[in-house]
């Protein structure tokens, strides 16, 4: 297998787009120039262990469809576009785009533990982030933090009925999360009343 540390995922093929080679691409990047920048790239064919360098030639984003339409040197027509379909782009984890003071990776979010900053207490660990205007962290609730306080109860029957939703989102943006701390894993958030209520 490619050891998933030394490489960055940035997208993945689609499908043709016309017929001169273009290729569509969905993105998982939020960084346009891995997509719009010609230069050196790398792709992993299904199947494969280790992605191969490949040029990228041009690429424009198409908004309405959030995806990415590309041209690889090499891929001249339809043909060659369509054997390239399920394959990943991809680009050393070392080439990644230096980051403003607070701005973060995506993947470096996935996995923190989310804590409230008042209390302390652990609500949950980071499971998606969902691009929106603002985006969104996917958190995936700690037991403990389901657990209706008012009636803590041994009945795990009960407990288990009423918490059919066990992640919520919270909008990743400062007034909410004003601590972001990749060394200790952890994110601390400062929720306004409401936005934690999962017992609709």
């Amino acid at each position: 297998m490619t050891n998933s540390d030394n490489w960055l995922e940035i997208g993945k093929i689609v499908s043709p787009q016309g017929l001169s080679g273009e290729l569509r691409v969905y993105p998982v990047s939020d960084f346009p120039e891995r997509f719009e920048v010609p230069g050196k790239r790398w792709l992993l064919r299904s199947g494969e262990t280790e992605p191969q360098p490949i040029e990228l030639l041009t690429g424009r984003y198409i908004s309405n469809k959030n995806l990415y339409v590309i041209k690889l040197a090499g891929v001249e027509n339809c043909d060659q576009a369509e054997a390239l379909r399920g394959c990943t782009l991809m680009v050393p984890a070392s080439d990644r785009p230096q980051l403003g003071e607070d701005e973060y990776h995506v993947l470096d979010l996935i996995g923190l533990e989310v804590f409230m900053q008042a209390s302390g207490e652990l609500v949950g660990t980071v499971v998606d982030i969902i691009p929106a205007g603002n985006d969104l962290l996917e958190v995936k609730l700690h037991p403990s933090f389901t657990t209706d306080k008012g009636q803590m109860t041994n009945d795990k029957e009960q407990v288990t009925n009423d918490k059919k939703q066990k992640t919520v989102l919270i909008p990743f943006v400062e007034a909410i999360a004003p601590v972001v701390d990749l060394k200790s894993n952890r994110i601390e958030i400062t929720p306004p009343p409401g936005l934690l209520e999962i017992n609709n």
